[in-house]
């Protein structure tokens, strides 16, 4: 048990912290508040940088004094469970951390976060919507009412389409006969019968009436960089899902598609200069997972070594690249879209999308 648990402790991560000493208070205050902020953790006292377990001296009053600076200088108070551990022979302080559910931490009056192995102060705008996000289905964009959106807004035939599509798809059980209100209801796509910004960016007429921002940008550029000449340019508009489909069709009339004959066979052999299932996997994601509140539009670059997905969001909260390289959840930034992409099969859903494309 204690081999277990030396191991645990000398692999420091995004939920672990090192801090040598207990006179290290206020940094320990502070990663306690980023670990309450993000997914928990564990801070292990008596420990260098390095995970040399280097122990600290234990006073009548070390766990006491420890308890009340934390208490003292977090809002809301957090009350975390302390214990004290003997390893290599010598005590160190292990601080254990839960999740805050419900509500943002501050410590000294100021929010932090966990990114990665760093615990880093949050931003103005990051901690207005963070506390936003704590009301989740109150105020989460894809959910909200879209202001001054009517029902004749709808495009009808592409709703239908989609019914069709996702019937065929998924086994979607919504008859193609329904009406629209009918239809979005069952979709959760309206809040108190009123059409929310997901309803109009999926199947409005015009949704760049209401979010000019919600297009993809397209560039093929001549050569390596943006100070090469453009070579082809369009703004795509219209639903998020027609979106995919117009924005396929730039990069594959300006990506490279190579064939030839095999001996033996008849049919010529054909293959593009990007797998297509991995461009498919990138565009969606853009498209789906972005934060549509920000006046940046998506953007579709192409040059002539890569092709560059940008869209204005972030991550989920502790989540960094090399997570995304590995196994993970799936967290939509827009549960509401990305459901209705999943229903017509342009996503999963399980979190595979970038492991995909690897």
């Amino acid at each position: 048990m204690k081999d277990k648990k030396r191991k645990e402790i000398l692999k420091e991560s995004g939920k672990i912290e090192f801090k040598k000493s207990a006179g290290e208070w206020k940094e320990i205050v502070e990663t306690i508040c980023a670990f309450s902020n993000t997914d928990g953790g564990k801070i292990y006292i008596g420990v260098s940088d390095s995970g040399k377990i280097t122990g600290v001296q234990i006073g009548k009053y070390t766990i006491e004094d420890l308890t009340n600076k934390i208490i003292s200088n977090t809002d809301p108070k957090i009350y975390p469970e302390i214990k004290i551990e003997r390893l290599n022979r010598k005590n160190i302080i292990m601080v254990d951390v839960k999740k805050a559910s419900d509500q943002l931490i501050l410590a000294f009056g100021k929010p932090y976060k966990r990114v990665g192995r760093s615990t880093v102060r949050m931003s103005k705008d990051e901690y207005e919507r963070k506390v936003l996000e704590k009301h989740k289905e109150e105020f989460r964009f894809d959910t909200t009412i879209c202001k001054d959106a009517k029902f004749s807004d709808v495009d009808v035939l592409k709703l239908r389409d989609f019914l069709k599509f996702a019937k065929s798809e998924r086994g979607l059980e919504i008859p193609a006969n329904s009406s629209p209100k009918a239809t979005l209801m069952r979709l959760n796509l309206l809040k108190n019968d009123k059409l929310t910004n997901s309803a109009i960016l999926l199947f409005g007429k015009n949704p760049q009436k209401f979010f000019y921002n919600a297009e993809v940008k397209c560039v093929r550029f001549k050569g390596t960089d943006v100070t090469g000449p453009m070579i082809d340019m369009k703004d795509v508009g219209g639903n998020l899902i027609d979106q995919v489909i117009e924005t396929e069709k730039f990069i594959f009339n300006n990506i490279a598609l190579t064939s030839w004959i095999e001996e033996g066979k008849i049919k010529r052999q054909e293959k593009w200069e990007y797998p297509p299932k991995a461009i498919r996997e990138a565009l969606v994601n853009a498209i789906v997972h972005r934060d549509y509140l920000p006046t940046a539009k998506t953007q579709v670059r192409i040059f002539d070594d890569r092709i560059e997905f940008w869209n204005p969001g972030k991550l989920p909260d502790g989540w960094t690249v090399e997570k995304l390289k590995q196994q993970h959840e799936s967290k939509p930034f827009n549960p509401l879209i990305a459901r209705t992409f999943f229903w017509i099969k342009y996503i999963e859903e399980v979190g595979t999308g970038t492991n995909k494309i690897i």
